[in-house]
């Protein structure tokens, strides 16, 4: 016994409509019986309408008489749908990234500043991100907005610019929670900048560079006091030693000679001067 083409696809129609009909009362299955004897009766024709395509990284969510047919997406691939009674949705599953417009964000410690920021993000969930949230996209951008300002209000300006990770791992796990009955997965969220008044900048290079001058006067001084100490325990060591003077005093002038200058200068021996005071 041989079978047409049009008894083949006759009897395709009926057990997907039995499997995903279920539910639909009474007048929705008359419904879909007039659906599936027009496509039959016109197949040549309609087959065009009945056999729809998604790409590898799209899902296609179908509805029969306004209820979800199945609780799996379609795709990717080839799939039937009945023209007068199913639409369905596609949903990108690629990752999406989009930029948090700058927010002024008043921190713990009293500073406004300016923070912007990305995040990345895909659905993982197709039905849920079509069933339970009118634009995921737009509400997961908004949520984002709002996360920003409240994750960053509880900290202080320090925290804010040593601690760029440790923000952007909260603020990726606040917006996971929230977006999971959306079906969407947050895969990744950075502080991209932080902007701070032109005031604020100012007091801080003003103290930045007051914090520099200080440590130079203390290593300064430190190095005062050293150098005094060596002064002091060589001028011990030369005080045993009177010929030790001398030899510094030839070793002082032939320094000098060697750079060449025109101009000696002799020290007088402290020895001579000692022997004139007494003389006065």
């Amino acid at each position: 016994m041989t079978t047409t083409p049009m008894q083949v696809c006759k009897v395709f129609f009926t057990l997907s409509t039995a499997k995903n009909t279920k539910g639909l009362g009474c007048f929705g299955w008359l419904l879909v019986l007039i659906s599936l004897l027009f496509v039959t009766a016109t197949l040549p024709l309609t087959i065009f309408m009945c056999v729809k395509i998604v790409k590898e990284y799209e899902r296609a969510v179908i509805f029969r008489l306004g209820r979800i047919t199945d609780r799996k997406p379609k795709g990717p691939g080839l799939f039937f749908v009945l023209p007068c009674t199913d639409t369905f949705v596609k949903v990108d599953l690629r990752t999406v990234s989009f930029d948090i417009p700058p927010q002024e964000i008043l921190t713990r410690d009293s500073v406004t500043v300016s923070v912007d920021g990305v995040v990345y993000f895909c659905i993982q969930c197709p039905i849920s991100s079509v069933a339970n949230v009118s634009n995921a996209h737009s509400s997961t951008r908004l949520l984002a907005q709002t996360t920003l300002r409240n994750v960053l209000g509880t900290k202080n300006l320090a925290e804010l610019l040593s601690d760029r990770e440790g923000i952007s791992h909260s603020m990726q796990e606040s917006l996971d929670v929230a977006t999971n009955p959306w079906g969407i997965k947050v895969e990744r969220v950075e502080i991209k900048d932080v902007k701070l008044p032109q005031q604020l900048q100012r007091a801080m290079a003003a103290e930045a560079e007051a914090s520099r001058e200080a440590r130079a006067k203390i290593i300064s001084a430190e190095g005062e006091m050293n150098a005094s100490r060596a002064l002091k325990e060589a001028s011990l060591i030369i005080s045993e030693s009177p010929s030790a003077l001398q030899l510094r005093y030839l070793q002082t002038l032939h320094t000098i000679a060697a750079e060449k200058n025109s101009t000696i200068i002799f020290p007088m021996p402290m020895d001579i001067l000692q022997n004139f005071m007494k003389l006065a």
